[in-house]
């Protein structure tokens, strides 16, 4: 898992059926203080983010299969599992 903050959205009028019904958001890794690490990359989410939140991104391929339902070939590498409210270190 990895804790991001929410880019912003990216609109495709043509694509995958697997990403059917599902935002694509563009997300940046950020560490517990906020800075960023990393470049930014897309998610599909499926909690409602938005702009500005900090958000946890599963970039696993059998925990994200397994979200989705949607059996083994799933074209889908990072998928937004939860909303964060606060970081505690």
């Amino acid at each position: 898992m990895r804790i991001c903050r929410v880019l912003g959205s990216v609109v495709a009028t043509v694509k995958h059926p697997a990403y059917a019904g599902h935002k694509l958001l563009i997300v940046q890794q950020v560490d517990t203080d906020g800075g960023d690490l990393g470049s930014s990359f897309l998610a599909v989410d499926t909690v409602q983010a938005g702009p500005g939140d900090r958000v946890l991104v599963m970039s696993e391929g059998s925990g994200v299969r397994q979200i989705l339902q949607q059996g083994d070939r799933v074209p889908i590498r990072s998928l937004i599992v939860g909303i964060v409210d606060q970081v505690t270190t």
